[in-house]
């Protein structure tokens, strides 16, 4: 059983903020830094995510975000989250400049580089307080505080978008659990693109297919996201939603009792959906395990919370949602 748990807890502690579907809900600067005061608002976004509804202390997740454009080139931001697993925790808070340099000539054409970087101060807390049994490889209960920084560039010309980012660049000596269960090296890179359209320029209707891979250095995993979503404009904002489908590369091995070690690829199914109004939104996303070795098959909820401040800035010629909000 110790030998499960450490595995369990060596996957998670190489995840900071994990990457979800956040994203998919016009909450990019929680990924990428570079996205830090983008947006031609200053942005607030919540987030709340809980997993299998049926299972006990299952993990569950909450974000506080904030990001603003200073002047014409800087953009400022801050990230609070806490991540709960069992007896497992994380809390931290995240600070982020960005700078954005504009290279049309109009200011109705959007071609604008973006590069950004993060630096955090983090605490993962390991309670076996509740623990019937001491096990010498887990210990009695521990914490550990320690720094990492995140880099990120994107880019938007016009309706097409790129954004690359490098999560947890600082190699961290990590003391806590057993020497061998959490890795020194949490790097994970990040590329996501898109591009948004229109089938007719008189329709109310746009779409935008996009991809994001990610990639940790040090277990070499894979995982790529497929996605599409569909905007409906509305008088005071507008209506969206999607389907997102996450595949890994790699693959788990199992067996039942008696039969043969079989493998099997982690697979998401996530339907997203939300709104717009003035200038609040509400995102909602629920992921959906295609596995046939689940813990529950109750899924995963996820609820965004918005709010756009300040005063309007340029707004470009473009159907670009992450930008023209």
């Amino acid at each position: 059983m110790s030998i499960f748990l450490i595995q369990g807890l060596s996957l998670k502690a190489q995840e900071v903020i994990p990457t979800y579907s956040d994203y998919l809900v016009d909450n990019l600067y929680l990924l990428h830094p570079s996205m830090a005061g983008a947006s031609n608002f200053d942005q607030l976004r919540i987030t709340g995510r809980t997993q299998w509804f049926d299972v006990e202390d299952a993990p569950n997740l909450q974000t506080f975000g904030y990001n603003r454009r200073v002047g014409e080139k800087i953009g400022l931001g801050g990230i609070i989250f806490r991540d709960e697993n069992g007896n497992y925790s994380k809390i931290g808070a995240y600070g982020t400049f960005a700078y954005h340099l504009m290279f049309s000539r109009s200011t109705a054409d959007l071609n604008q580089l973006s590069f950004g970087i993060s630096g955090g101060i983090l605490q993962h807390r390991l309670d076996a307080s509740g623990f019937t049994r001491f096990d010498p490889i887990i210990g009695a209960s521990q914490s550990d505080i320690f720094a990492n920084m995140d880099v990120g560039i994107s880019y938007y010309v016009r309706d097409l978008y790129f954004h690359f980012a490098a999560k947890n660049i600082l190699t961290v000596k990590r003391d806590l659990f057993y020497s061998d269960a959490v890795p020194d090296n949490m790097r994970k890179y990040l590329f996501s693109a898109g591009y948004v359209f229109e089938l007719d320029w008189n329709s109310n209707w746009s779409y935008e297919p996009s991809i994001l891979l990610q990639a940790r250095e040090a277990t070499s995993e894979i995982v790529v996201d497929l996605n599409a979503k569909a905007y409906y404009q509305l008088d005071n904002g507008k209506l969206w939603g999607g389907l997102s489908y996450r595949n890994s590369f790699d693959a788990s091995e199992y067996s039942s009792a008696g039969d043969e070690v079989k493998s099997e690829q982690l697979r998401y199914l996530t339907p997203f959906l939300g709104v717009n109004y003035n200038r609040f939104l509400f995102g909602y996303t629920f992921s959906y395990q295609l596995n046939s070795l689940v813990l529950s098959n109750s899924g995963f909820h996820q609820i965004t919370l918005g709010y756009n401040f300040g005063e309007s800035k340029k707004r470009y010629d473009c159907k670009c949602p992450a930008i023209n909000n």
